[in-house]
């Protein structure tokens, strides 16, 4: 039974209803030794207990898509088939153009929300450079099967998740694709791919998206494998002038680090909620070593770079979440590095769901600008209506520099595990 369809749903609201009616109708009724009647009684209240504690944890990882399937809960899935090591470009050598074309089937993909704004299709990956085998998760726009457009190439935003986190996510919990199939129809946002590999790739760590020899080269799958995939299979613009990388949480670090870091494959990134130094998730495995720490923070990496990449940044948060991980950034940014900071106020919501998805058609207006799909507003990539704004004064909430880098200048922002 899949742990986030709908027969263990309905499967936890019987149990739990059967674990207070039992008590009810038996609590008077037990027969026996006073020992053997008082065992019974406990054991049901723990049932009713047990029970309302799983349709709880059910209701909130369908809501949230924390956990995809069982071996993830449980810390048995293992993704990775090798982890050689790839070297400082993550191609181990490998003439990544040069490798015979990847065809992939797809099928529709299972979940709530999978079937919306006309389906999102799933395929079954096996990395040939980073040795991950793993899903991804495919929508296309609706302009992509429309007569008009059948010799045109589309530009993609792969969507990252935070940790835990299900690919699924971006569909399911911030209802990406339903917020923006109207928005692409009426002309408001680009036609985009909207592509969502899995990056929970080993059990019970966080990959930080890095190149690990010996554990996992989750970089190399989702900045060479998914997008060779992605082009070899549907009408996309090469990298990196087509490409974009969005994330929350965890999955917002990954993206500007993936963005700053190759700039020749991705144009522009969107970090919602995110932090520069990689210990801002302590069970990442970029925060193994200082080390490793320092190869997988985008704003060292930015800082250090002698020619400035050309790549555009959007960082969204509130202070102590994310925020002053984009003060960093634009603190080093030279120009072509472009950097979009946007506070939000408390009240806009925490860490959670409610606060990433209305920031969705925001996001998705700024990447249409920043990537060449319009100019029909404003010069700067300033949008009119977005959620939430740079202040005039920036406060830093008397963090150190050091502290801004890292994006973890409070105990919220160090504490969170999405």
């Amino acid at each position: 039974m899949s742990l986030t369809g709908t027969p263990f749903l309905y499967t936890t609201i019987v149990l739990s209803v059967v674990a207070v009616i039992l008590p009810l109708v038996l609590w008077s009724r037990l027969r026996g030794p006073k020992p053997l009647r008082a065992a019974a009684r406990v054991l049901m209240l723990l049932f009713a207990q047990g029970t309302a504690v799983t349709l709880v944890f059910v209701l909130v990882n369908n809501q949230n898509n924390l956990y995809d399937n069982w071996a993830d809960l449980l810390g048995t899935g293992d993704h990775v088939q090798q982890a050689a090591d790839l070297g400082k470009d993550g191609t181990g050598g490998i003439a990544v153009k040069k490798l015979p074309k990847v065809r992939q089937a797809f099928k529709p993909a299972d979940g709530p929300g999978m079937r919306a704004a006309g389906g999102v299709r799933v395929t079954q990956l096996k990395g040939r450079v980073s040795g991950v085998n793993a899903e991804v998760y495919v929508w296309l726009p609706p302009q992509y099967d429309e007569p008009a457009y059948r010799h045109r190439k589309f530009p993609v935003v792969e969507l990252l998740p935070g940790y835990p986190g299900s690919a699924k996510a971006w569909f399911g919990s911030l209802k990406a694709h339903e917020q923006l199939l109207p928005l692409m129809r009426s002309g408001r946002v680009a036609p985009f791919i909207l592509v969502a590999p899995r990056t929970n790739l080993l059990a019970g760590v966080d990959t930080g998206c890095a190149n690990i020899p010996g554990q996992v080269n989750a970089d190399s799958w989702l900045s060479l494998d998914v997008p060779k995939m992605v082009t070899d299979n549907f009408r996309a613009e090469p990298a990196p002038r087509g490409w974009a990388v969005a994330g929350y949480s965890a999955g917002a670090h990954c993206a500007l680090k993936l963005a700053v870091a190759h700039p020749d494959r991705y144009r522009a990134a969107v970090s919602m909620s995110g932090y520069n130094d990689p210990i801002g998730e302590r069970n990442s495995l970029a925060a193994q070593s200082p080390a490793l720490r320092a190869a997988n923070n985008p704003y060292l990496l930015l800082k250090k770079r002698t020619v400035p990449p050309r790549i555009a940044l959007y960082v969204s948060g509130e202070s102590g979440d994310g925020y002053q991980a984009g003060v960093a950034l634009e603190s080093v940014a030279k120009a072509p590095t472009t950097v979009r900071v946007v506070f939000l106020p408390r009240s806009a919501g925490g860490h959670t769901m409610a606060l990433w998805r209305p920031q969705v058609p925001a996001v998705f207006r700024w990447l249409t600008l920043q990537m060449g799909q319009s100019r029909a507003r404003g010069t700067d990539g300033s949008l009119p209506g977005g959620t939430g704004s740079t202040p005039l004064a920036r406060s830093t909430a008397g963090s150190t520099h050091a502290a801004l880098a890292s994006g973890t200048s409070s105990p919220a922002g160090a504490a969170r595990r999405r």
